[in-house]
């Protein structure tokens, strides 16, 4: 019966270190709530940045009116 203890713990622990050797993402700390995944805040920023390319190459601009818009900001 010692046996089987002994050999289970043994395979679990090499089982541990081929796993964290070959670069598993191995997570032991539990269980998590949390739904979004941790990737919301990244696809909103990622998101916005498209959509200002986007909009900033739409939006063809020649020297005289980027000029022209400059000024009239500023006064």
């Amino acid at each position: 019966m010692w046996k089987l203890v002994l050999g289970f713990i043994v395979f679990a622990a090499l089982a541990l270190f081929v796993l964290m050797r070959s670069g598993g993402n191995i997570d032991l700390t539990g269980e998590k709530h949390d739904v979004t995944g941790g990737h919301t805040e990244q696809a909103a920023s990622e998101a916005a940045t498209a959509a200002l390319t986007a909009a900033s190459a739409a939006i063809p601009m020649d020297a005289a009116s980027a000029s022209a818009a400059a000024s009239g900001a500023s006064q």
